[in-house]
């Protein structure tokens, strides 16, 4: 049984690995059929190696802060494993059949105060502390954080003794907005709050913006029975030493009547219907809904008109609706156990190895029935599976096979991977096949016991550089900076740099000048059968002359 809110496996193909998503919502399709809205977690081999080795960063200032250090206590096993318990969140939502559910699991915000060993301990359980935008391809430390020390809470003083003064200057704590031993009984106080009504209901008949949005006396007088007219008054009655004539002056200067506003009445029709939009798409994420649909409002002002808009009939009403559709709304679904045979599943006919819906069992009888497990290295298993490209006949035994369906890596570290690259691959990896995951040029390599099985074939090939190529050798030196990248092979060159730098410079005469360059530079280039021992000459050193056999001890 699976309920909104649940963790969840989803697998979208037989031989990757589950993708591991967030329950929603359940929706019935017109078909019948149930989907699930859930929320996308990314591993560590879904995005680019930059962000990979921004994330580690990230992880390295946390173990740094921690007071004991745990990270160095792990071994090179232990920490190959948890880079795969550790995920991206994102803000993506999409839809998948609910059909595709293959088990539960558990996500949780890393807890710096846990050991990091705990999360290996439980099964399928994961952990993130980052959120991927993979529109934008950035990482960000998630919002969360329990505020705890002196810069968040206040430094309570020691209690005073009975009759031990205060010397704290008040003023400079505090503001004082009301005196309630004021001269004035509450029937004054009553009397003079009507008035400040009537005030603020004549000043709405006056104004004419404020006649069209309240056109009725009973609105105005509602609009003028707000806090906002209370406050003023009361502040400007405290203001004028709680002197009822000086008071009144206030309310109604030379100029007109005080008018008193609040956001309720300051936003316009249009701009409260965005405003609900945009609280229908984001939630109270204020930053986002300024940003997105009212950038000419004040943050404090959307709050303020948030909370406002709370007491409304409005809001009852919507809330109403809310609850009805998510009454009618899917809250669980039953999904069986999936037991179909997974294609990868590798079978035995007649004491030869073959797939269930792969490259055919001749393949796996000439060189793959004696190969050991990608991952563990085990000869014997109640089932295999065959994994990597087909040309490649490897196979995992079920232990590991289930482990790379459930954290997307091998149990042990392959010697193809990198010690940074090893649960990290790149976009075009995954697009080559699912096997060599951790990098663009990872081949699984692994001795299974038959002297044929390390001897693989490979296709010769030849790169030619055509002759623009070798123009932006010349043109791009300080771009390319082709002695630094011979030695970093794996570290992909800014082609986008290399391409502005030609377009910028290139035209009629520069091509002819660099060709003439070019052609100048292999005139002089000194030839190499011409230098011996780093001085020109031709002669024989002594030392490798033959010495006459007379003149030998």
């Amino acid at each position: 049984m699976y309920r909104v809110g649940d963790y969840v496996f989803f697998e979208n193909s037989s031989s990757n690995p589950y993708l591991i998503r967030r329950i929603e919502e359940l929706n019935k399709t017109a078909s019948g059929n149930v989907e699930a809205k859930v929320v996308c977690f990314y591993r560590r081999r879904d995005i680019s190696h930059s962000l990979i080795q921004l994330a580690d960063k990230h992880a390295k200032e946390l173990e740094e802060e921690k007071e004991n250090p745990t990270e160095t206590e792990l071994t090179e096993k232990q920490k190959h494993q948890l880079r795969h318990r550790e995920l991206f969140l994102s803000r993506q939502y999409e839809s998948l059949p609910a059909t595709h559910i293959r088990g539960k699991c558990s996500v949780a915000l890393l807890n710096e105060t846990e050991a990091v060993l705990s999360y290996l301990d439980k099964e399928d359980t994961f952990f993130y502390s980052l959120v991927y935008d993979p529109t934008q391809k950035t990482l960000l430390a998630d919002k969360g954080e329990i505020r705890v020390g002196p810069r968040f809470q206040a430094d309570v003083p020691e209690m005073l003794q009975e009759g031990e003064a205060d010397d704290r200057d008040q003023s400079k704590l505090e503001e004082k907005l009301w005196d309630p031993e004021c001269p004035l009984t509450n029937k004054q106080i009553d009397q003079f709050l009507v008035v400040a009504r009537a005030v603020g209901t004549f000043a709405r008949a006056l104004d004419c913006s404020s006649s069209v949005r309240q056109p009725s006396l009973h609105m105005s007088a509602a609009a003028a029975s707000r806090d906002i007219t209370l406050f003023h008054a009361m502040d400007t009655l405290h203001r004028h030493n709680y002197d009822l004539s000086s008071a009144l002056s206030v309310l109604v200067p030379a100029g007109g009547p005080v008018l008193c506003r609040d956001e309720m009445e300051e936003w316009s029709a249009s701009e409260a219907a965005m405003f609900e939009e945009a609280l229908e798409k984001y939630g109270k994420d204020f930053n986002d809904i300024r940003q997105d649909f009212l950038p000419w409002k004040s943050l404090t002002s959307i709050i303020e008109y948030y909370y406002m808009w709370k007491t409304t009939d409005r809001y009852v009403q919507q809330k109403r609706l809310k609850a009805a559709e998510a009454e009618s709304k899917l809250k669980q679904v039953y999904i069986p156990t999936y037991n179909k045979p997974n294609p990868n599943q590798i079978s035995t006919t007649n004491g030869k190895m073959a797939t269930v819906n792969g490259v055919g069992p001749g393949a796996y009888h000439a060189v793959g029935g004696g190969r050991a497990c990608e991952s563990c290295y085990t000869m014997q298993s109640a089932q295999w599976y065959s994994w990597g490209p087909p040309n490649m006949q490897c196979r995992l035994c079920v232990s590991c096979w289930m482990y790379w369906k459930k954290y997307g890596g091998l149990k042990m570290p392959s010697r193809a991977e990198g010690p940074e690259e090893r649960t990290s691959p790149t976009p075009e990896s995954r697009s080559r096949g699912h096997a060599p995951r951790q990098s663009n040029h990872m081949v699984p390599m692994r001795n299974s016991g038959s002297p044929k099985s390390s001897m693989k074939t490979k296709q010769a090939f030849l790169l030619q550089a055509t002759r623009l190529t070798k123009l932006a050798r010349h043109m791009c030196r300080d771009v390319i900076r082709l002695r630094r990248a011979a030695r970093r092979p794996f570290v992909p060159i800014n082609c986008g740099a290399i391409k502005t730098v030609m377009e910028t410079n290139t035209n009629h005469s520069s091509l002819s000048r660099i060709f003439a360059e070019v052609r100048l530079e292999k005139m002089y280039f000194t030839k190499r059968s011409s230098i011996f021992h780093g001085a020109p000459g031709k002669g024989v050193p002594t030392l490798l002359s033959c010495l006459n056999k007379l003149s030998q001890p």
